[in-house]
């Protein structure tokens, strides 16, 4: 990679932004601050606003009210083409009458940049394309596609790179692969990089924090492992991943907090729960539970439910899914690694489930709908 592309990305900071349109407000006071040099995911589900702030700090979009500061500075009403910011789309938005190299030249040219050619073939070289500068768009692969758009957005040498869902027209092995040297090439070149997905693996893969948006605002933030792990609000404990959530009133409350679900007791470490009082939801993630043929022995450090029969299994690859049904509680969903042997293989059979205190986490909210949730 050419040393001309390490560049010093900036902060980004969001203060109260707020964009309605008529009838809907799509983001409600948002604050946010992105560190530079940091590659930071925005995801969520469609209609999140995560699209819309996204194109408000590209300046396609004008807030309602609240600032935009880049490196500090207010860019809030200062055209896109003035910002130190470029966007990666989906579509890759390449032109196919141009060669691979023109079209990353095309904004020097526009901009009157010095030796436009030499500088698209040093952005071409960073995500080693170079040998094929003079083939047209159409004759590359979805992936080299991808790696032109990039190319082109990094060939100014933006402050801030965006990438509004760049992977989602390829097919699975390449994005994988995509997502692999985008996180290489954002280290390497030390930009700050804002990634839009509705892609969970995806987020989680690539970034250093995830913020979790739903219905205009920000759920949850921090890094991916500290939100699979400790979701605060059922929404991001179902968003990142599956999870079996119970409701209950609090009867023990302590170091560890207890609830009393369908008679049964369940309990997790205080420090891993939100609230300590009343009717909480107690959530545990699918691969942290076990079953048993037979009733597991009754310990202060394990939760257990059951028993109860096995009623679908998915075999997925890296891990066998398991629907159990217990009378009273409802579908618990386990995971089980699919290391040559799983305990219970059969539908029908008869199993109880149990997973470590440690292990739960407490939600600062209650799911809607039933009781126990996946």
């Amino acid at each position: 990679m050419s040393n001309n592309f390490v560049a010093q990305g900036q902060d980004l900071e969001l203060q109260g932004i707020r964009k309605e349109f008529p009838g809907f407000v799509a983001v409600n006071d948002l604050d946010l601050k992105i560190p530079a040099g940091e590659f930071f995911a925005l995801l969520g589900p469609s209609g999140c606003g995560k699209t819309t702030t996204l194109r408000m700090i590209a300046g396609l979009e004008t807030p309602s009210s609240g600032k935009i500061l880049l490196g500090g500075k207010d860019v809030t009403n200062t055209k896109p083409h003035e910002r130190p910011v470029n966007t990666v789309f989906q579509n890759y938005a390449l032109f196919p009458h141009m060669s691979v190299i023109e079209n990353v030249a095309f904004g020097l040219r526009q901009r009157k940049v010095a030796e436009p050619i030499k500088r698209a073939g040093e952005a071409l070289a960073m995500v080693e394309l170079e040998h094929l500068g003079e083939r047209k768009p159409q004759q590359l692969s979805g992936g080299q596609q991808q790696r032109v758009a990039l190319a082109r957005a990094m060939v100014n040498r933006p402050s801030l790179l965006l990438l509004d869902e760049p992977l989602g027209a390829l097919d699975l092995k390449l994005r994988r692969q995509m997502q692999i040297e985008l996180k290489a090439i954002q280290m390497e070149v030390g930009l700050t990089f804002l990634h839009v997905t509705h892609d969970q693996e995806e987020a989680m893969d690539m970034a250093d924090t995830v913020a979790v948006m739903n219905q205009g605002h920000i759920e949850q933030m921090g890094a991916p492992e500290a939100l699979y792990d400790r979701p605060k609000t059922a929404f991001v404990a179902k968003f990142l991943g599956q999870s079996n959530i119970f409701v209950g009133d609090v009867i023990d409350s302590g170091e560890v907090v207890s609830i009393s679900y369908n008679k049964t007791k369940l309990s997790a470490l205080a420090r891993r729960c939100e609230k300590t009082q009343g009717k909480i939801a107690l959530g545990v993630r699918p691969e942290k539970m076990q079953f048993h043929e037979e009733a597991p022995t009754e310990t202060s450090g394990l939760n257990i439910l059951g028993p109860g029969q096995i009623t679908d299994i998915r075999f997925t690859g890296v891990s066998n899914q398991y629907q159990i049904e217990i009378p009273g509680v409802g579908e618990v969903t386990v995971f089980a690694q699919n290391i040559g042997r799983s305990p219970v293989i059969e539908l029908g059979a008869t199993v109880w489930v149990s997973w470590k205190v440690e292990h739960s986490f407490g939600l600062s909210d209650l799911p809607t709908g039933t009781e126990i949730e996946e």
